[in-house]
């Protein structure tokens, strides 16, 4: 069996980038704009901790696909040939890209909200009566955001789990047996 500890590694690392650091800024980050005392800064504050951290998640992220297509390619027979793999597989992608989306989706109303500026807020993803309607609905938008994407990536967390409990020698001869004996 080879092994493939360099891209396993890369994958994983990039996984932990993204999920750890999108629960951070939502728990931490947006739970700490909060208690700016001018609330009128409040949501640049989190904003200025956002945009600071983009980069390491893109690099995250860049990580995370790199690692999982290097794991396809090192398992790509083993995806062929296993009962039950090319399922999780395609799970795992799908669910990727929905954390794709939503990490771009967030980004984009990070944005909206950087652009605006200073506005009265009573924390980085709650307006308060003096916010801008429209700064208002980004926000909303962006609290529900916050939790989309740690759980999308959490989820990754899990189906990598799944595919390391695929790997294991007695998975592999089982899944290999049910995909050459149906029924």
């Amino acid at each position: 069996m080879q092994r493939n500890t360099v891209v396993r590694a890369v994958h994983d690392i990039g996984t932990a980038v993204w999920f750890g650091g999108a629960l951070m800024g939502a728990v931490g980050l947006n739970g700490a704009a909060s208690e700016v005392s001018d609330r009128r800064e409040r949501a640049r504050v989190a904003n200025a901790g956002w945009n600071r951290w983009a980069p390491v998640n893109a690099a995250g992220i860049a990580m995370n696909l790199a690692g999982s297509a290097g794991l396809l390619l090192a398992n790509k027979g083993r995806v062929a040939a296993q009962q039950g793999v090319v399922a999780s597989s395609l799970v795992k992608a799908a669910v990727t890209g929905a954390a794709l989306a939503a990490t771009v989706y967030s980004r984009r109303l990070g944005a909206a909200l950087d652009r605006a500026g200073d506005v009265p807020a009573e924390g980085a993803v709650k307006p308060d009566e003096d916010t801008p309607e429209e700064i208002a609905r980004v926000q909303r938008r962006l609290r529900a955001m916050q939790w989309v994407v740690p759980g999308l990536t959490g989820a990754l967390v899990v189906l990598t789990s799944l595919h390391g409990e695929q790997q294991r020698p007695g998975e592999v001869v089982r899944g290999v047996v049910r995909r050459l004996l149906p029924g």
